[in-house]
């Protein structure tokens, strides 16, 4: 009878920390959701550009995005944006209404044609996150899947202003030789 008792608690135990683990998601929300947020509280954006059919995008959300680290930094530092690259929605931005006019509902979870927001900001490949400052004006894309100490250098570089610091490719690899990953894997 024991032995059953300590099995159920062990079992109980097991699953209440996986929730919990699993219950570490990072505060996804709209594009214009974050604008809005910013202007009540000023903090950067970052933007998960995916697409349905991307197999490094689901990488990156599974493997980096469910990261305790990544989930604690990018909660207390960023509004964070899911965007889908090739999806159907309207997004107002800086004045403009962007839009997938070619948008094939059939084609949901095969390539499709690139929302305008996708070409105005510059992306060419999937994944890509762009970072934007405290009001909203694009800082700079950054495409390819990324561990959790891969991201940890461009979310702490953005974050802090270190990327106005850098002028060259020099001052990056300086700046990238010296940064110290805290993330764990």
């Amino acid at each position: 009878m024991m032995k059953r008792v300590i099995l159920i608690l062990a079992v109980a135990l097991i699953t209440s920390t996986s929730a919990i683990a699993q219950s570490q998601e990072i505060n996804w929300m709209t594009f214009e959701e974050a604008l809005a947020a910013q202007k009540k509280t000023p903090k950067k954006i970052m933007m998960d550009v995916y697409t349905n059919w991307c197999g490094p995008c689901k990488m990156l959300d599974k493997n980096t995005f469910h990261n305790k680290d990544v989930v604690d930094y990018v909660n207390k530092n960023y509004y964070a944006v899911k965007f889908n690259g090739e999806g159907n929605s309207v997004v107002n931005y800086q004045g403009k209404s962007y839009k997938n006019a070619n948008y094939k509902a059939e084609l949901k979870n095969r390539r499709n044609s690139a929302h305008d927001l996708t070409r105005a900001l510059g992306i060419r490949a999937y994944p890509t996150i762009v970072y934007f400052d405290e009001k909203g004006e694009k800082i700079q894309p950054i495409s390819g899947y990324m561990k959790p100490r891969q991201i940890e250098l461009y979310l702490k570089l953005f974050h802090t202003d270190d990327y106005k610091k850098i002028k060259t490719q020099e001052q990056f690899n300086t700046y990238y030789k010296a940064f110290k990953a805290e993330f764990k894997e």
